[in-house]
């Protein structure tokens, strides 16, 4: 199993009970005004911004929310430009970490990454010093459940173009290159499939496996980030064995 997919099924089971609604509110505000500021505010014409309002509906979002962000965006509302930055560093145990970052001030948004690095035992990384082990992928995840078989999410994914798909911990996933994603996720949901995750993401080409505190201090690492404001997203090639996984639970 990849990083990515067991941080991916780590946050599925954690579920609401941790979920920060006010904080992906905000991380979600921010890429529809950067994403429309990018490629304007019709999302027919910009695949980026498609994939965000799906993001703030997938939590709920309010549409005067998505609205606003969308014109704050496109310059109809007065709203912050955000510089886009990739920031690259290591977590415990030398596994590799890739945060995608959208901040209105990058040399405060840089000291407090670094901090978060340091306290959890990883370090800052230079640019290119981890990025060239991730391959941009569309990713989509499948709970089992009475509609969906492996035949029948392989028939179904594979048919619409889909790269991969295979067997996780309580499900399955299915991989596609990023310009097969939207066709392959509209396929699923046509055939009511119901999707646990669904998202472009980096995918690491390789893992490295973590046991005791070096696992303890990852999965702090991760938390850690994905609390922060301007992380938008954040992806390790870290794996991490069921008994240990039972043990931190």
């Amino acid at each position: 199993m990849s990083g990515h997919s067991k941080w991916s099924t780590i946050k599925r089971k954690k579920g609401a009970a941790d979920a920060k609604r006010g904080a992906k509110f905000t991380k979600i505000g921010k890429e529809l005004i950067t994403a429309a500021r990018i490629g304007g505010g019709d999302p027919e014409t910009n695949p980026r911004l498609r994939l965000a309002i799906d993001k703030a509906k997938a939590v709920n979002m309010p549409k005067d929310n998505i609205e606003r962000g969308i014109k704050k965006g496109s310059g109809e509302l007065e709203g912050v430009s955000y510089d886009e930055m990739i920031y690259e560093g290591y977590g415990p145990g030398g596994a590799a970490v890739l945060l995608d970052i959208l901040t209105d001030n990058k040399n405060r948004t840089a000291g407090e990454i670094r901090h978060i690095f340091t306290k959890q035992g990883g370090s800052m990384g230079a640019p290119n010093s981890v990025a060239w082990m991730f391959s941009k992928k569309g990713y989509l995840a499948i709970e089992s459940g009475s509609a969906a078989t492996e035949e029948k999410i392989m028939d179904v994914a594979l048919e619409a173009g889909a790269e991969d798909v295979r067997e996780s911990e309580g499900g399955w996933e299915v991989i596609t290159e990023p310009q097969d994603y939207e066709k392959v996720k509209q396929a699923l949901e046509a055939a009511g499939l119901t999707l646990a995750s669904a998202e472009l993401s980096m995918v690491p080409q390789s893992t490295v496996t973590l046991k005791g505190d070096e696992a303890d201090h990852m999965l702090r690492l991760m938390s850690a980030f994905e609390d922060h404001d301007d992380v938008q997203n954040v992806y390790s090639n870290f794996d991490i064995p069921d008994s240990e996984m039972e043990r931190l639970a």
